[in-house]
């Protein structure tokens, strides 16, 4: 009796998580070559920052994939190392804006370079056409898996 192998489908959740730790493994391989030591949450909390610093703690959480109080422990730390500050909002004094330091804004002008020879090396061997698929065939499996939003009537 033989058993056959798998259909490459039986084992897809299997390779997207084995593709998404080995490309937080090399970033993390590359942050420490260029002296940085984060964890890949603190990298995606700056780079958020870095893009849109209007983000609040839970929104920062939902983008790093991470609970609220995780966050603000990691802004905690990020803020003890002087790359971001939290600014009191003057007109919700329950809100807080958080933006980069000059320091976190350099540092982040340094890991983005580690960040896209990451990416450089996840995608050799593919050219222009097959990496727009392969995103596009991405998006249309995380669009088939995500509920959606429900609409206030």
């Amino acid at each position: 009796m033989s058993i056959s192998s798998p259909s490459p489908e039986a084992n897809m959740g299997l390779l997207f998580r084995q593709v998404r730790d080995a490309m937080w493994a090399d970033m993390a391989r590359e942050m420490a070559a260029a002296g940085h030591e984060l964890t890949y949450s603190q990298f995606v909390t700056i780079k958020r920052l870095a893009m849109d610093s209007s983000d609040g703690v839970t929104d920062l959480a939902r983008w790093a994939q991470v609970n609220p109080g995780a966050m603000t422990r990691l802004l905690d730390k990020l803020e003890t190392r002087g790359l971001l500050r939290r600014i009191a909002d003057p007109s919700d004094r329950r809100a807080l804006h958080i933006v980069l330091t000059d320091a976190g804004q350099a540092i982040w002008s340094d890991i983005q370079h580690c960040g896209e020879r990451v990416r450089a090396r996840a995608m050799q061997g593919l050219d222009d056409s097959e990496r727009e698929q392969l995103f596009r065939l991405l998006n249309q499996v995380l669009q088939n898996l995500t509920p959606p939003i429900a609409e206030d009537d």
